[in-house]
């Protein structure tokens, strides 16, 4: 298990507040909107301790070294106890919860399920299951996958883009070194993106943020990414019952997520 400690600055959610356009002002002892302990728990490795993507080398001591260059977030599962409080210390227990490998369609693959616990004087106050994929890179002439095409029988939809220097501040206060989201030339040579590759965890954050506004307090949420979107993209983020998703300009599918209340 790896333990982690961490004050929940205030300033550090303000400063990701404005980066994503929120009017709220966020005091010590306010409760931080849901996914924003992204900002905290930095896992601060050395130069020499990186892999080439300006991830660590290995992911964390955790994670079995797979011996595959591609990292990718594929996923996650929260449970929302009570919310997390600015400005007070907190601690972050993880586990590995399961590593699996196997043979895909395009090479070796490997998968991780880590768990995180967030307490905050001694209480437990979320459960994230975080999902990592692990892949060998493609060769040169692989045909791209064909993403599946997103619904469009949504109720409630609202328009986003994600320019270049999002995802510079993103990166930053979240200490997210993966090149692929602001080295647009190792995206496009190394990793073979048609651009710089919006986070997953800044499109699921939006999706929480939708939710909370359009169906109340969270109890839980679950988010699945189906295909990576470029920054030179606008995104539609879409909404009906409980169920959202997010959908290309193209109409390719790029997230689905299911919402509990």
């Amino acid at each position: 298990m790896e333990h982690r400690t961490d004050i929940l600055d205030p300033a550090r959610a303000n400063a990701c507040a404005a980066s994503l356009g929120l009017p709220a002002r966020i005091q010590p002892g306010d409760p931080l909107p849901p996914f924003f302990h992204q900002l905290y728990f930095w896992q601060a490795e050395p130069p020499e301790a990186l892999g080439r993507d300006g991830h660590p080398a290995k992911g964390s001591a955790l994670i079995p070294d797979f011996g595959l260059p591609r990292r990718m977030w594929a996923g996650g599962r929260l449970i929302f106890k009570a919310p997390l409080l600015a400005g007070v210390s907190a601690e972050k227990q993880t586990t590995l919860s399961q590593a699996t490998q196997k043979q895909g369609r395009t090479g070796p693959l490997a998968f991780v399920t880590l768990r995180h616990d967030i307490l905050q004087e001694g209480q437990l106050k979320l459960t994230e299951y975080q999902e990592l994929v692990y892949r060998a890179d493609p060769a040169p002439d692989a045909p791209a996958p064909v993403p599946p095409r997103a619904a469009t029988n949504e109720t409630f939809a609202e328009t986003h883009s994600f320019g270049s220097t999002l995802l510079f501040r993103y990166s930053a206060l979240t200490f997210n070194g993966h090149r692929i989201h602001y080295d647009e030339t190792y995206a496009r040579t190394v990793e073979h993106y048609t651009g710089l590759v919006v986070h997953g965890p800044l499109l699921a954050q939006r999706l929480m943020l939708m939710a909370t506004e359009q169906l109340g307090p969270l109890k839980a949420f679950a988010f699945r990414a189906s295909s990576p979107l470029m920054h030179s993209e606008t995104a539609t983020l879409c909404l009906k019952d409980k169920t959202l998703w997010v959908r290309a300009g193209d109409g390719r599918q790029i997230m689905t997520a299911q919402a509990q209340i």
